[in-house]
């Protein structure tokens, strides 16, 4: 058995991330497009099983290596023993966490192994951080996520923490994963960029504009720019819950 190893060690920041990006494709086939097949490898029967993603976007399920320690950091042991306890998506969701970690001691492990200093840490977990894990992929998270953030404004319990910083249209684009919400994601943020595009400062009456901060009120659910009420972003960060100038005079009235 392979054992998961690769057979070239990579040793650059781009051939670590090519290693990561191969190994990743064949585990989201092994919990994706080739889900039946992998379903039955996983007897619960069995001894305790690993799943293995390689380099050529290949996938495995097989015993951990023989030698200790390992030539590379091993997978979570016993994935099958766990199938039949638990509803199959959960199951699937399970295996691809641990395999969004196995994959990350991998590349680091390379990393470590061929002395990558601060910079080319940084840059490889950025690299990494540009795409979908695997469990996102599985458990379609990312998307859910992205129309939890969308929509957030218009239920007011969750507007301090998002609407601290922008209307949903700029929070939205901030976050490193949303460019895998396509399709009837972007339908969604259109109709969500033309809703605001309505909204008035509450304090000077002009237009929302998608490159200025903004900041709504929890009390009164009104919009400010937040050079209007003198609030920046570093500040609105730690605020728990806005008031605005008007509002907040309006509690302190007697």
């Amino acid at each position: 058995m392979e054992g998961g190893g690769a057979q070239d060690n990579p040793r650059t920041v781009e051939e670590v991330f090519r290693d990561f990006k191969g190994r990743r494709a064949g585990m989201i086939k092994a919990l994706t497009t080739d889900v039946e097949e992998f379903y039955q490898q996983c007897d619960p029967e069995k001894e305790n099983l690993c799943l293995y993603g390689f380099p050529s976007e290949l996938w495995e399920v097989n015993l951990p290596a023989e030698e200790v320690p390992p030539e590379l950091p091993e997978p979570a042991l016993g994935i099958n023993f766990a199938r039949d306890g638990m509803q199959e998506k959960d199951w699937l969701s399970l295996v691809a966490v641990h395999s969004d970690a196995w994959l990350l001691a991998v590349a680091f492990y390379f990393g470590a192994r061929f002395g990558f200093d601060k910079a080319d840490r940084k840059r490889l977990f950025n690299m990494i951080n540009e795409v979908p894990t695997i469990f996102e992929v599985v458990s379609g998270s990312g998307k859910k996520q992205v129309k939890e953030k969308l929509s957030a404004p218009n239920h007011g319990s969750n507007k301090s923490k998002l609407n601290s910083k922008a209307p949903p249209s700029e929070s939205q684009g901030k976050n490193p994963r949303a460019s895998q919400a396509k399709d009837e994601d972007e339908v969604v943020e259109e109709e969500e960029e033309d809703e605001h595009g309505e909204t008035l400062c509450g304090a000077c009456g002009e237009n929302y504009a998608s490159d200025e901060f903004w900041i709504c009120c929890d009390i009164c659910e009104k919009w400010f720019h937040g050079k209007c009420v003198k609030i920046t972003p570093a500040r609105a960060e730690h605020i728990k819950q806005y008031k605005c100038p008007s509002c907040s005079n309006k509690r302190a009235r007697p």
